[in-house]
């Protein structure tokens, strides 16, 4: 005896829900993480952008969504608009501090 669809469709999007609240959750402990980064930086008059750690960011998410069965260039697209938003934090960061 199968299951009722419904049933199933909103099981699943439970799922989908809980799972979104854990992204929010650690995507903003990542953002905490990265405001420290953006003060020390601030503090020791450091670049916001690290092009050479962002390619080897890259280069570990794309082989651990591969691994995990993920697009890689989904990952590395994920990856490219949170750090352009994190190189924003940094330089609003170091403008503050010079003010």
């Amino acid at each position: 005896m199968s299951q009722d669809p419904m049933e199933t469709l909103n099981r699943l999007r439970s799922s989908i829900d809980n799972i979104d609240a854990a992204l929010i959750h650690m995507l903003a402990e990542r953002f905490r993480c990265t405001q420290e980064v953006g003060e020390l930086k601030a503090a020791h008059e450091l670049p916001a952008a690290d092009p050479a750690r962002e390619a080897r960011q890259i280069g570990r998410l794309r082989q651990l969504a591969a691994e995990a069965q993920l697009d890689p260039e989904f990952a590395e697209k994920w990856f490219n608009f949170v750090v352009a938003e994190v190189i924003q934090h940094h330089t609003r960061i170091a403008e503050e501090s010079r003010d």
